[in-house]
This record gives structure tokens, C-alpha cells and sequence, in this order.
């Protein structure tokens, strides 16, 4: 039997993933598991609470906040198990979750990320995630498959490649994460696990998208309220993804299109919304790109 880890990453939501741990009790059935529980950017240690619930938990305290990426990649660091399971803790599994998952990636070994459906657990009937579209790479746009439509088993039997996994559940193996390499820390919030996806398409692999099991992501149905950091990380990580994943002429054109239309039909939004206080993180976004010119590509993250 395969050892599974799965990661898991707690900012200041010790309840949520309180839920989380309980589902994975509840759920993992006879998996052999190693759950890495990363408390990040925490100033109290919660290890003893945490193994109050879940008393084989490996936990991990990071004082300093190191976002998704840098939260998920120190617990790969210690990992042991032969394959990586990342969940948001604001996840509760399924029963045949993993099971479904494993035999997925062993049936078909050039799948290198896979990632489940995923329901919203406020109205588990409404999906989520069912796969996504390809980055169209000159307006840095892609599009989500089955999103907020109501799921009445249209996508149990699918199982198939799809443009990128979702950062709330993504599967892959050791051996193939040391040849992608880890996720870019340099992203912090918003498209890092668009790039990690794209280290495994240029590696040779797949990323894949199973229907067969699903997962509940308790993610708001509603659109999330705007805000300057995700106004500010939204904006500068659009152009750093683009920077990072294609060439110097489709970053110019991307750029072009960005600064000159993009980025004026947002702050219009804004300014109709009578949200003043977000204009100026669209240029302090932009501005980070354009002086952080250093080829972020280029960049090993690797274990």
C-alpha cells in the first residue's frame, strides 16, 4: 500500500480546520496517511490542540506568513509518502477520495496533477470545479469548466486532461514533483497553482481532472469581496504568471494589452463601484512587474 501525505496549510482558521481534520478521520478509511498540518504565519503554537483531534498529525508552525506556495511547500520538504495530497483546510473530504485518486494516477502514469470535483459545501448540489479551460496566454484569461452549474451527475464518469487543477485539491506523485519542481513562492496569493501546473506540462506531464469523486470546498458561492490584497496580488500575479510562462513576445503584446485596456476597464469598474481606495494597487501591481524585471521564469524552486 502506498503511503499518501496529505498537506494541509492553517492562517488563523483553527475551527475550519478543526472541520477539516474530523473529515479526514472520518473519511481516509484504510489509507496508510501522513497528514503534515503547516500553521502559517501563527504566533501561538496550536500543535497540542491539534493532535488533541488528530494525534499522528505532523505539525509544522511557521511564524512569518509564507502564503499558499511557500505554506504548502514546507511541508513537501518532509514529506514521506510516495504521494502528495495538498487540500485547502477549508475542504471535507469524500470516502473514496483518495482511493479514486491513486488509482487514477497509477492506471494512467503520465498524469502528473489531479484534481477532483469539487462542490461547494454551503449548497453541496452547485459545483465548484469540474476542470478548466487553457490559458489564452495573450489576455492571461481562461475559463472554469462547470462552475456554478447544478450537479446532477454530468461529470461522475469523466475523467480527463484539463488546462489546470484546482489549488483547493491536487494530487501528484513524489517522484514527479521532484522533476517539476515546487510551487513559486515568488507569487504569495492567486495563480501560483496556475504556474506549479504548467512545471508539470513542461516536464512531460498531465494534468487531469477526475469526476469520479468529488470533494467540499466551504469557498463562498457568492463573488468574494474586493479588497486591496486581492486587488494588488490579482493584478501583479496576472502579469507574473504570463512572465513566467511564455516568451518575450507574447509577454510584450500581453503587456501591451494589459496596461492599455485591461487594467483602465477595471479601475473604471472601481470608479463606478465607488471603490477609489483599490485604483491605485492596480498600479502598484503593475509597477511591481515592471521593477522586478528579473526573468522570474528562470527561478529554480526546486526540493
Amino acid at each position: 500500500m502506498s503511503l499518501i501525505t496529505i498537506i494541509t496549510v492553517n492562517f488563523n482558521q483553527i475551527k475550519v480546520t478543526e472541520d477539516f481534520l474530523k473529515s479526514v478521520l472520518r473519511n481516509a478509511g484504510d489509507e496508510d496517511i501522513e497528514l503534515i498540518l503547516v500553521d502559517n504565519g501563527c504566533k501561538v503554537d496550536n500543535e497540542a490542540y491539534f493532535k488533541k483531534i488528530y494525534p499522528e498529525i505532523v505539525y509544522i508552525r511557521s511564524e512569518k506568513n509564507l502564503g499558499f506556495a511557500g505554506g504548502n511547500n514546507l511541508g513537501i520538504r518532509v514529506a514521506k509518502g510516495e504521494y502528495i495530497l495538498l487540500l485547502n483546510n477549508d475542504t471535507e473530504i469524500t470516502e473514496n477520495m483518495i482511493p479514486v485518486l491513486l488509482n487514477e494516477m497509477e492506471l494512467n502514469p503520465d498524469i502528473g496533477l489531479i484534481s477532483p470535483l469539487i462542490l461547494y459545501h454551503e449548497d453541496p448540489q452547485i459545483i465548484q470545479y469540474a476542470g478548466f479551460t487553457e490559458m489564452n496566454y495573450l489576455t492571461g484569461r481562461n475559463r472554469g469548466i462547470g462552475n456554478k452549474e447544478v450537479d446532477h451527475g454530468q461529470y461522475d464518469l469523466d475523467s480527463r486532461e484539463t488546462g489546470y487543477c484546482h489549488g483547493a485539491a491536487m494530487m501528484c506523485s513524489k517522484k514527479d514533483l521532484e522533476g517539476a519542481g515546487l510551487m513559486a513562492e515568488d507569487f504569495f496569493l492567486y495563480y501560483e497553482e496556475l504556474d506549479w501546473c504548467d512545471k508539470f506540462k513542461k516536464a512531460g506531464k498531465k494534468v487531469w481532472f477526475t469526476g469520479k469523486t468529488r470533494i467540499y470546498h466551504k469557498e463562498s458561492m457568492s463573488v468574494g469581496k474586493e479588497s486591496i490584497i486581492k486587488t494588488y496580488f490579482m493584478t501583479r500575479n496576472r502579469m507574473l504568471y504570463i512572465r513566467r510562462n511564455t516568451s518575450l513576445l507574447n509577454t510584450i503584446i500581453f503587456s501591451t494589452y494589459y496596461i492599455c485596456f485591461a487594467c483602465p476597464k477595471q479601475i473604471m469598474s472601481y470608479i463606478l463601484k465607488k471603490r477609489l481606495d483599490l485604483i491605485k494597487w492596480v498600479f502598484k501591481g503593475v509597477l511591481w512587474n515592471l521593477t522586478n524585471s528579473k526573468n522570474s521564469a528562470k527561478l529554480g524552486f526546486k526540493i
